[in-house]
């Protein structure tokens, strides 16, 4: 299983850290292998993951369109 954190401390990575253990989950998923416990509680972990990706995703959108409106704004 990929490094021993719990699903609230996912609130605070960074956005390349979540995607990139969101890989890692995927890989791990896509191999088989696990009793059904622990394929649950990785996929449970990867949802949390990609909720966090996409909340940075969302935050960065909403900078981007920001910053065009106020440059509209001043044309």
């Amino acid at each position: 299983m990929p490094e021993s954190t719990d699903l609230s401390e996912i609130a605070a990575f960074g956005y390349e850290r979540a995607r990139d253990e969101l890989v890692n989950v995927v890989k791990m998923l896509e191999q088989g292998g696990m009793d059904l416990d622990d394929s649950l509680a990785l996929w449970e972990r990867g949802e949390a993951l990609a909720n966090r990706c996409e909340e940075h995703l969302a935050g960065a959108r909403k900078r981007v369109e920001d910053a065009l409106a106020h440059r509209a704004s001043e044309d």
